[in-house]
């Protein structure tokens, strides 16, 4: 459950909205929100969360060197690096599954929290994505001949799904939204000369592939 926009409340209904693609009105994955959840639990694991608690800077750390720095003047570093991780929006593939819930292609759970002192009430309405809907993955990783250890992107790629998959995606997970599983139908390493019209220029590396992303 991914949080959108709320301009169009009324009174009774969501409280909080997924995002939708504003043309066909289809919830998605905005590959923002996985890839910044996937650094947050790969920085999380490797124990190399930044100082003030955000993104690390520190480019000897693995982290960086997959998902980016910025120059950080304050620490003397002047460098700073993109993302080698591009991740695409998810789009909504079995969308003609769910004819019948409560929103277009989505459902409203109910909640309520209750006043520990004078044990009122407090209902709350919130949009999600029905259990079964599947979303579209497309990841491309960026590797140079510089980068120190750009032969592992694809096992630390590889980690931080299988963390995101045993954690949540989106808010209100440790209420049970969230949950996330990946199946990485294809993986194909592609040198330059591909892109010069070289087809066999590429490897499939799909046997590769974790069980638990299978």
């Amino acid at each position: 459950m991914i949080g959108g926009n709320n301009a169009a409340f009324e009174i009774g209904g969501t409280d909080k909205q997924v995002i939708r693609n504003p043309i066909n009105k289809m919830p998605y994955i905005p590959g923002s929100s996985l890839k910044g959840k996937m650094r947050a639990l790969f920085e999380l694991s490797q124990g190399t969360i930044g100082s003030d608690g955000g993104p690390t800077l520190n480019p000897t750390h693995l982290a960086a060197q997959l998902f980016g720095y910025i120059k950080n003047k304050k620490e003397g570093q002047d460098k700073q690096q993109p993302s080698r991780l591009i991740v695409r929006d998810g789009e909504l593939l079995n969308a003609d599954q769910f004819p019948d819930t409560d929103l277009l292609y989505t459902e409203v759970k109910a909640e309520n929290s209750v006043n520990r002192i004078d044990a009122k009430a407090n209902p709350r309405f919130f949009e999600r994505v029905p259990k079964g809907a599947r979303f579209d993955l497309n990841i491309t990783i960026n590797v140079f001949d510089t980068d120190e250890n750009g032969a592992s992107f694809l096992n630390y790629t590889y980690e931080a799904l299988r963390l995101v998959q045993d954690d949540y995606l989106g808010g209100s997970g440790a209420r049970g939204n969230g949950q996330i599983s990946f199946q990485v139908e294809a993986v194909k390493e592609r040198s330059m000369d591909y892109y010069k019209g070289q087809d066999e220029a590429q490897t499939d590396l799909t046997e590769g592939i974790p069980t638990e992303l299978k």
